[in-house]
């Protein structure tokens, strides 16, 4: 086709061209109108609202792999809001004299059996989880166990050790 012939029916089909024999582009058929910032956010906003939302999590069926990670997480950041209470608590016995060692350890001698071995069950199995979580991914950190495999008899492995040493922790110690 000559470049003469481009040129005649090029505006029939909404082109354009910007020199001679170099077609750029197609026209755009939909009018455009200036918009002011609140219109921008209000059209943004409709937008947004009938955007269907994914189904994240529920459409994955639960794997011990990352339900081990999200509780590594979790245990890790209930561990560190403990200390940090418990530290700032024990600062605050100046101002509250009944918070020192003598009280608390006569309050945990007062407890009923059942419910220290409950109050220390229920710090044994973050604290013990955490730890040998924290061993299995050094071991990853290493290079070991990385197979799917060796993770899942690793989860597997950190599962039943925090189970013996969480009840060995809070009714044999």
């Amino acid at each position: 086709m000559r470049e003469d012939r481009l040129i005649e029916i090029a505006p029939q089909y909404g082109l354009r061209l910007s020199s001679p024999g170099l077609l750029l582009a197609q026209r755009r058929f939909a009018s455009t109108q200036p918009v002011t910032p609140a219109d921008e956010i209000a059209i943004l906003n409709n937008q947004r609202e009938k955007r269907p939302t994914s189904p994240h999590l529920a459409i994955y069926q639960p794997q011990l792999t990352w339900i081990a990670s999200g509780f590594n997480r979790l245990t890790g950041v209930a561990l560190s809001g403990v200390l940090y209470g418990a530290s700032l608590l024990y600062l605050l016995h100046p101002v509250f004299p009944a918070i020192d060692s003598a009280h608390l350890i006569q309050l945990a001698h007062d407890m009923p059996i059942w419910l220290k071995g409950g109050v220390k069950l229920l710090f044994a199995i973050p604290f013990t989880f955490h730890t040998f979580n924290g061993m299995r991914h050094l071991g990853w950190d290493m290079g070991k166990g990385l197979t799917l495999k060796a993770t899942y008899a690793s989860g597997y492995t950190v599962l039943a050790a925090t189970a013996v040493s969480s009840i060995y922790l809070a009714f044999f110690v």
